[in-house]
């Protein structure tokens, strides 16, 4: 079997953006290597075309491309083209792509095409709050109606993709994002900097970062000596016309909160873990995800995760056992949430390794590679 994706990002050197779907299709693709599946990846909007070999993964860079009229269009075209191209070249069986603003829209591609819900500008729209772009919409609806089937992260995201769309929701397969467990091992949990809050994630109004603020001077006035730590990229506020989200962060945060915050902007993915072993609480109240890497990478590390409690974080997190859930709005609970992992070593300590055995039951890529298997031979045949 060979399976390709198209992606706009994908973690190497090479490549100018990754994020969290970079990472979850580079844990899939490399273990469905180790089992036997050749992988190819385009990537589009790249600065050079190039084709590299990275843990035997084939990854074809494509070079954006403005056209004089249309552009969205006729580049859509050329990565057809060129998609088709090495489908026949190389035999590819099965195209999975994104449902992001809809890049297979006006695709007509050789082989079944799979799309993946990362999350959609609708679906983010719907669940910020927010209008969408017309066109957006159009673009991933045609995308996903073309679409031979479904593979969600989460039942949520599934569900209120399938609303928005109105799609077959007996063609969506729910199949989680997976970590490569090996590569997250944390042998000294009980050794970390106390006191120590860590957020991972773009700077967005989204993110529930606003409210982060506002529960992190809580959470100072009871324990001054609290450090918060952000990492991750500043991003506008289109509510505001703001250029900087943390700017506004800083204006919600009190002289004392402020004193005791330091935002470490994007770091390299390879430090990343560094910071999450080091943290005594993570901290993720997004009021907008499909599932949330970050938050199995920090629950892998055996860290205490204070999540929100919004729909897909339910599939991650059993309330109270293997981490907290709390609505980003409720600043008061989820301050103290946050304050009695700090005052309790041990049962901060157990909700680690709980929060470890959840991702070995439910998110580990050896599992989840051989059910996306068994589904893309379902979709082939």
């Amino acid at each position: 079997m060979h399976i390709a994706y198209i992606t706009s990002e994908y973690p190497h050197p090479k490549v100018t953006h990754a994020a969290g779907i970079a990472t979850s299709i580079k844990n899939l693709a490399e273990t469905l290597v180790q089992k036997g599946i050749t992988v190819t990846v385009f990537v589009y909007h790249q600065k050079e075309d190039a084709v590299i070999n990275d843990q035997g993964v084939t990854i074809h860079l494509i070079a954006k491309k403005k056209y004089r009229l249309l552009s969205w269009y006729f580049y859509r075209k050329q990565l057809q083209n060129y998609v088709n191209a090495i489908t026949v070249k190389e035999n590819i069986n099965l195209v999975e792509a994104p449902d992001w603003t809809g890049i297979t829209a006006f695709m007509r591609l050789k082989v079944p095409l799979v799309i993946r819900f990362h999350g959609s500008d609708a679906y983010f729209c719907k669940l910020d709050k927010r209008r969408q772009k017309f066109k957006n919409f159009i673009f991933e609806k045609k995308a996903l109606k073309s679409a031979s089937a479904y593979i969600a992260p989460t039942t949520f995201a599934g569900e209120e993709t399938a609303k928005i769309f109105g799609l077959n929701r007996k063609k969506i397969k729910t199949i989680h994002y997976g970590l490569q467990l090996d590569q997250f091992n944390n042998e000294t949990p009980e050794s970390y900097e106390p006191k120590t809050l860590l957020y991972i994630g773009t700077i967005i109004r989204k993110k529930g970062v606003l409210e982060l603020a506002a529960i992190f001077n809580k959470i100072v006035e009871k324990r001054p000596q609290v450090q918060l730590k952000l990492i991750g990229g500043d991003s506008g506020d289109i509510q505001t016309g703001s250029a900087s989200t943390y700017g506004l962060m800083q204006a919600i945060f009190s002289d004392q909160a402020s004193a005791n915050v330091s935002y470490l902007g994007k770091i390299p993915y390879a430090e990343v873990q560094g910071h999450i072993k080091k943290s005594h609480v993570c901290t993720f109240p997004s009021f907008a995800e499909t599932l949330g890497m970050v938050t199995i990478e920090s629950m892998a590390l055996q860290k205490p995760v204070v999540n929100t409690s919004i729909g897909w974080a339910k599939e991650l997190i059993d309330d109270g056992f293997n981490g907290y859930l709390v609505h980003p709005s409720n600043i008061e609970l989820f301050s103290q949430r946050i304050l009695h992992l700090f005052n309790d070593q041990d049962f901060c300590l157990k909700m680690g390794s709980a929060a470890r055995e959840k991702v070995e039951t439910t998110f580990d890529i050896n599992t989840i590679a051989e059910t996306n298997i068994a589904y893309y031979k379902t979709v082939i045949e």
